[in-house]
Protein backbone atom coordinates (compact mmCIF):
# COMPACT_ATOMS: atom_id res chain seq x y z
CA UNK A 1 0.00 0.00 0.00
CA UNK A 2 1.34 3.42 -0.95
CA UNK A 3 2.05 5.95 1.83
CA UNK A 4 -0.68 8.24 0.50
CA UNK A 5 -3.30 5.46 0.68
CA UNK A 6 -2.18 4.50 4.20
CA UNK A 7 -2.54 8.11 5.32
CA UNK A 8 -6.00 8.42 3.74
CA UNK A 9 -7.14 5.14 5.28
CA UNK A 10 -5.90 6.22 8.71
CA UNK A 11 -7.70 9.57 8.32
CA UNK A 12 -10.96 7.82 7.36
CA UNK A 13 -10.68 5.50 10.37
CA UNK A 14 -10.00 8.50 12.62
CA UNK A 15 -13.03 10.39 11.26
CA UNK A 16 -15.21 7.30 11.56
CA UNK A 17 -14.19 6.72 15.18
CA UNK A 18 -14.77 10.43 15.98
CA UNK A 19 -18.27 10.27 14.45
CA UNK A 20 -19.08 7.06 16.31
CA UNK A 21 -17.77 8.48 19.59
CA UNK A 22 -19.84 11.65 19.20
CA UNK A 23 -22.90 9.61 18.29
CA UNK A 24 -22.51 7.36 21.31
CA UNK A 25 -21.83 10.28 23.67
CA UNK A 26 -24.83 12.20 22.32
CA UNK A 27 -27.17 9.34 23.20
CA UNK A 28 -28.85 9.59 26.59
CA UNK A 29 -27.74 6.82 28.95
CA UNK A 30 -30.01 3.80 28.75
CA UNK A 31 -30.95 1.11 31.21
CA UNK A 32 -30.69 -2.52 30.14
CA UNK A 33 -33.04 -4.88 31.96
CA UNK A 34 -31.33 -8.22 32.39
CA UNK A 35 -34.16 -9.96 34.24
CA UNK A 36 -37.58 -8.74 35.31
CA UNK A 37 -39.31 -10.62 38.08
CA UNK A 38 -42.16 -8.19 38.33
CA UNK A 39 -42.56 -5.69 41.14
CA UNK A 40 -42.48 -1.94 41.00
CA UNK A 41 -40.24 0.03 38.68
CA UNK A 42 -37.34 1.89 40.31
CA UNK A 43 -37.35 4.50 37.51
CA UNK A 44 -39.21 7.18 39.56
CA UNK A 45 -36.44 7.05 42.16
CA UNK A 46 -33.74 7.59 39.54
CA UNK A 47 -35.74 10.37 37.84
CA UNK A 48 -36.15 12.13 41.20
CA UNK A 49 -32.35 12.35 41.48
CA UNK A 50 -32.21 14.47 38.28
CA UNK A 51 -28.77 13.16 37.43
CA UNK A 52 -26.84 15.14 34.82
CA UNK A 53 -24.24 13.72 32.44
CA UNK A 54 -20.71 14.10 33.82
CA UNK A 55 -19.14 15.48 30.58
CA UNK A 56 -15.55 14.66 31.42
CA UNK A 57 -15.68 15.50 35.12
CA UNK A 58 -13.72 13.17 37.35
CA UNK A 59 -15.55 11.07 39.88
CA UNK A 60 -15.08 12.13 43.49
CA UNK A 61 -12.47 10.14 45.33
CA UNK A 62 -13.99 7.37 47.40
CA UNK A 63 -12.17 6.69 50.61
CA UNK A 64 -11.70 3.01 51.32
CA UNK A 65 -12.18 2.25 55.00
CA UNK A 66 -9.13 0.96 56.80
CA UNK A 67 -9.31 -2.58 58.13
CA UNK A 68 -9.60 -2.83 61.90
CA UNK A 69 -6.37 -2.94 63.86
CA UNK A 70 -7.41 -6.30 65.30
CA UNK A 71 -9.24 -8.98 63.31
CA UNK A 72 -12.87 -9.65 64.04
CA UNK A 73 -13.65 -12.65 66.18
CA UNK A 74 -16.65 -14.90 66.36
CA UNK A 75 -17.64 -13.17 69.61
CA UNK A 76 -18.10 -9.95 67.59
CA UNK A 77 -21.01 -11.64 65.77
CA UNK A 78 -22.89 -12.36 69.00
CA UNK A 79 -25.61 -12.24 70.10
CA UNK A 80 -27.47 -13.78 67.17
CA UNK A 81 -31.23 -13.47 67.13
CA UNK A 82 -33.60 -14.80 64.49
CA UNK A 83 -37.01 -13.27 65.13
CA UNK A 84 -38.79 -15.47 62.57
CA UNK A 85 -37.54 -18.72 64.12
CA UNK A 86 -38.26 -20.30 67.49
CA UNK A 87 -37.93 -23.77 69.03
CA UNK A 88 -40.82 -26.03 68.05
CA UNK A 89 -42.12 -28.89 65.91
CA UNK A 90 -40.94 -29.12 62.30
CA UNK A 91 -43.09 -31.22 59.99
CA UNK A 92 -41.14 -33.50 57.65
CA UNK A 93 -41.44 -32.52 54.00
CA UNK A 94 -39.64 -33.00 50.73
CA UNK A 95 -37.81 -30.32 48.79
CA UNK A 96 -35.83 -30.35 45.56
CA UNK A 97 -32.46 -28.67 45.99
CA UNK A 98 -29.99 -30.80 44.03
CA UNK A 99 -26.40 -30.26 45.03
CA UNK A 100 -27.18 -28.48 48.28
CA UNK A 101 -25.00 -29.81 51.09
CA UNK A 102 -26.76 -30.88 54.30
CA UNK A 103 -27.03 -28.35 57.12
CA UNK A 104 -29.03 -27.98 60.29
CA UNK A 105 -30.51 -25.20 62.39
CA UNK A 106 -30.30 -25.12 66.17
CA UNK A 107 -30.47 -22.55 68.92
CA UNK A 108 -29.37 -22.24 72.52
CA UNK A 109 -32.43 -23.88 74.09
CA UNK A 110 -33.27 -27.20 75.75
CA UNK A 111 -35.01 -28.65 72.67
CA UNK A 112 -32.03 -27.88 70.42
CA UNK A 113 -29.51 -29.24 72.92
CA UNK A 114 -31.42 -32.54 73.23
CA UNK A 115 -31.86 -32.79 69.46
CA UNK A 116 -28.19 -32.04 68.83
CA UNK A 117 -27.02 -34.63 71.39
CA UNK A 118 -29.27 -37.35 69.94
CA UNK A 119 -28.53 -36.67 66.27
CA UNK A 120 -24.82 -35.77 66.42
CA UNK A 121 -23.66 -39.16 65.02
CA UNK A 122 -26.04 -38.90 62.03
CA UNK A 123 -25.10 -35.25 61.44
CA UNK A 124 -21.40 -36.17 61.44
CA UNK A 125 -22.13 -39.01 59.01
CA UNK A 126 -23.82 -36.53 56.66
CA UNK A 127 -21.00 -34.01 57.19
CA UNK A 128 -23.74 -31.46 57.92
CA UNK A 129 -22.88 -27.90 58.91
CA UNK A 130 -24.74 -26.37 61.84
CA UNK A 131 -26.18 -22.87 61.87
CA UNK A 132 -26.88 -21.57 65.36
CA UNK A 133 -29.73 -19.16 64.71
CA UNK A 134 -30.37 -17.99 68.29
CA UNK A 135 -27.49 -17.69 70.76
CA UNK A 136 -26.48 -14.96 73.18
CA UNK A 137 -22.86 -15.54 74.14
CA UNK A 138 -19.60 -17.23 73.23
CA UNK A 139 -19.92 -19.49 76.28
CA UNK A 140 -23.39 -20.67 75.15
CA UNK A 141 -22.01 -21.36 71.67
CA UNK A 142 -19.08 -23.29 73.18
CA UNK A 143 -21.53 -25.38 75.24
CA UNK A 144 -23.44 -26.30 72.06
CA UNK A 145 -20.20 -27.28 70.36
CA UNK A 146 -19.28 -29.48 73.33
CA UNK A 147 -22.51 -31.45 72.76
CA UNK A 148 -21.47 -32.35 69.22
CA UNK A 149 -17.69 -32.60 68.86
CA UNK A 150 -16.52 -32.79 65.28
CA UNK A 151 -19.45 -30.79 63.92
CA UNK A 152 -19.08 -27.29 62.58
CA UNK A 153 -21.43 -24.84 64.34
CA UNK A 154 -21.54 -21.21 63.20
CA UNK A 155 -23.62 -18.36 64.65
CA UNK A 156 -25.81 -17.10 61.82
CA UNK A 157 -29.07 -15.12 61.70
CA UNK A 158 -31.68 -17.37 60.12
CA UNK A 159 -34.58 -15.08 59.24
CA UNK A 160 -33.84 -14.93 55.50
CA UNK A 161 -33.26 -18.66 55.36
CA UNK A 162 -36.49 -19.27 57.31
CA UNK A 163 -38.42 -17.24 54.77
CA UNK A 164 -36.89 -19.05 51.81
CA UNK A 165 -37.49 -22.49 53.28
CA UNK A 166 -40.87 -21.75 54.83
CA UNK A 167 -39.61 -22.58 58.32
CA UNK A 168 -40.91 -21.17 61.59
CA UNK A 169 -39.24 -23.56 64.00
CA UNK A 170 -36.01 -25.37 64.72
CA UNK A 171 -34.10 -27.63 65.32
CA UNK A 172 -34.21 -28.92 61.77
CA UNK A 173 -32.06 -30.85 59.32
CA UNK A 174 -32.16 -29.63 55.73
CA UNK A 175 -30.82 -31.81 52.93
CA UNK A 176 -31.07 -31.64 49.14
CA UNK A 177 -34.24 -33.76 49.30
CA UNK A 178 -36.03 -32.73 52.47
CA UNK A 179 -36.52 -30.93 55.75
CA UNK A 180 -36.97 -32.93 58.93
CA UNK A 181 -36.63 -32.75 62.64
Amino acid sequence: MKPYHRHAAARRIGVLSLVLTQTVLAQPPSLTVVEDRGGTSALPYYEALKLQPRNGLRSPRIEIPRPPAEPFSEADMLPVRSTRLSPGEVARRTIEAPGMPPFFLVGDDARSRDWLSQRAPRLRELNAVGLVVNVDSASALAALRALAPGLSLAPTPGDDLAGRLGLRHYPALITATGIEQ
